[in-house]
């Protein structure tokens, strides 16, 4: 699945909290979702790293990706 475009609600819905409610085995990924979730950065800046950290890490978060999609 190709990653949505930086402009998606995905990202906003998944810097707000959604983020959380995927399903992932990846380390990196658990351990932003906490930092994050104790980040007092805005729902924006949070968003972009969000996005950001899917763009480099594309063709190992397939399954991931897929859930952006029904956060």
């Amino acid at each position: 699945m190709a990653l949505p475009a930086q402009s998606h609600p995905c990202w906003s819905r998944a810097a707000g909290g959604g983020l959380a409610r995927i399903q992932t085995t990846n380390l990196a990924l658990q351990l932003m979702v906490k930092r994050l979730e104790r980040s007092a950065d805005s729902a924006a800046q949070k968003a972009s790293e969000i996005q950001a950290f899917f763009a480099k890490w594309e063709r190992i978060l397939a399954s991931e990706i897929d859930q952006l999609n029904r956060i």
